[in-house]
């Protein structure tokens, strides 16, 4: 008899989603990665339309994973330190509510883990020097999850030397 394994959903913004998709959909547990638009006002928003801000929502990352395989808390270490959570509405070079980094959790327990890990990583930047975590941590429930057009989804795969957009804090997520 074959055994379906238990798949959960997480999103996360960290600015650009080209890069990001690519970080998360090179972790062994993570089933499929797609990019779109969340946390935002308006139905069914084109790439144009968000990136004038009008629409306020932001690039984000759907992950589809096995918790079997890999834990919400490892995603979640993989967030912190892929882009500077640090910075309100900007990543490097990209300015804009767009680029905003955020947590849309699908549950408590994601709720829950999303922000200890956030009180976490922020005792880890305290400590050497840096500013504090502007990133969101909200409920999806409330947000529709849109995806963005095709030449978007696995970006960097169909244009391996295309502009990864991310810049991190360079500390690690405590292991502890």
């Amino acid at each position: 008899m074959n055994q379906i394994s238990e798949e959960e959903r997480a999103f996360f913004a960290t600015g650009c989603f080209w890069g990001a998709e690519r970080r998360f959909w090179n972790l062994p547990g993570v089933i499929s990665t797609s990019v779109g638009y969340m946390g935002g006002t308006r139905p069914s928003p084109s790439y144009e339309q968000v990136c004038t801000g009008v629409t306020g929502h932001a690039e984000t990352v759907e992950v589809i994973f096995d918790p079997k395989i890999i834990s919400y808390e490892r995603l979640l270490a993989e967030f912190w330190t892929m882009h500077d959570p640090t910075s309100l509405n900007q990543q490097g070079g990209d300015i804009g509510t767009q680029y905003r980094s955020a947590i849309f959790t699908t549950s408590q327990d994601q709720m829950a883990k999303a922000n200890a890990s956030r009180a976490k990583y922020q005792i880890a930047l305290t400590a050497e020097g840096l500013g504090e975590i502007c990133s969101e941590i909200q409920d999806a429930i409330p947000h529709v999850y849109w995806p963005a057009e095709d030449y978007h989804q696995r970006y960097l795969e169909k244009n391996p030397n295309g502009y990864d957009c991310h810049s991190s804090t360079g500390v690690a997520f405590p292991v502890s």
